[in-house]
């Protein structure tokens, strides 16, 4: 059996467009290293590349 991890103990990481700190969920477990947004909402008003 796997140790639970504390949700304090969970890592964080500050989303690319609004600038507020979001914490590791579930989903995420396979591509963590590229999650950017903290939300869809985030993820579609992010700034066109030019």
């Amino acid at each position: 059996m796997t140790k639970m991890l504390k949700k304090a103990d969970l890592p964080t990481k500050i989303c690319a467009h609004c600038g507020r700190p979001f914490t590791w969920r579930k989903k995420w477990e396979r591509n963590w290293p590229e999650v950017r947004y903290c939300s869809k909402r985030c993820q579609s008003n992010r700034a066109p590349k030019s």
